[in-house]
């Protein structure tokens, strides 16, 4: 089977994590777009599975919680009558767990924005905290169920609710927010600490991720044409961005931070997680992947 050097590899995994279309990609590298796209989607899997293997038994203490749109296939308003209601066609929204200490993201789910995918998140995030946390959202009301369901009482939660005056035409047909008048903390069940009632911090990543990733540029034509890419690029961007990306104020990585990992990760520790997955006969596009899971845990110790 022919397969990429891993240098071209190198060069192409260093193109998508900064924010290049797979078409620009294509331009600067000189790889073909199919091989592109599959190399996207098969090392975004292999960065998912292992993330959740890694993602356990967090010492976090305040996280931040936000949730970040897209769509799939067409805007809304443009999909299909036949394929209208079907997730993948639309909008599609990313989900964000963040420890507001280390930077770490420490959880993610790709959804729909409704009760159930904020439950399914709220419960993932839950089991991957150690101890007690204390967790800000904003003020989206599935929250006032799905956060109580997953971690009982054993939480100190709040709720930020923001304030807004009335944004004019000209600034929604910009993407532009109306005026921040104000914010209205509101705790929910513990006793979350006032001073750290925040979603600054989750809220900064939601830049990161649109300079990071070209498919969630505003007005771009760049957009995912389907779930599987999207789901991939999001898992690769979250890889490098806890592994490998030094951040600036911590002078490390995110899970250098947190004590995931104790050195900074190379683009080739992260394409190793995919090298060790194709070494391991699996099912292509299976997430029960255990086999691939040790052998990629093995090759970034």
């Amino acid at each position: 089977m022919n397969r990429l050097p891993p240098e071209k590899r190198k060069q192409v995994v260093a193109c998508l994590v900064e924010g290049n279309s797979i078409r620009a990609t294509v331009r600067m590298t000189g790889v073909a777009k199919n091989t592109v796209t599959k190399l996207l989607v098969d090392l975004g899997t292999a960065c998912s599975i292992y993330q959740d293997s890694a993602m356990r038994d967090l010492s976090c203490e305040r996280i931040q919680c936000d949730e970040i749109w897209a769509f799939c296939y067409a805007k809304k308003r443009n999909v299909p009558e036949d394929k209208r209601g079907q997730f993948g066609y639309g909008d599609v929204w990313t989900w964000v767990g963040m420890d507001a200490d280390t930077k770490l993201v420490a959880s993610y789910r790709i959804g729909s924005r409704d009760t159930e995918d904020a439950a399914e998140f709220m419960r993932d995030l839950a089991g991957r905290m150690k101890h007690r946390v204390q967790l800000t959202t904003d003020g989206y009301a599935p929250y006032l169920m799905a956060v109580p369901n997953a971690f009982r009482d054993e939480i100190d939660y709040a709720m930020l609710v923001k304030i807004y005056g009335t944004a004019t035409k000209e600034e929604q047909r910009r993407y532009s927010p109306a005026v921040c008048l104000g914010q209205d903390k509101q705790p929910k069940i513990g006793s979350p600490d006032p001073g750290h009632i925040s979603t600054s911090h989750v809220e900064r990543q939601n830049l990161t991720m649109r300079m990071s990733m070209r498919r969630f540029t505003r007005l771009t034509n760049a957009f995912s044409k389907k779930i599987e890419n999207l789901a991939a690029a999001v898992s690769l961007h979250f890889a490098y961005y806890n592994f490998c990306r030094v951040h600036t104020t911590l002078g490390t990585t995110p899970a250098v931070a947190a004590g995931v990992t104790d050195h900074v990760w190379t683009l080739g520790d992260l394409i190793g997680l995919l090298e060790a997955a194709e070494a391991t006969p699996i099912k292509r596009g299976s997430y029960a992947k255990t086999r691939a899971v040790k052998r990629a845990a093995e090759i970034s110790e």
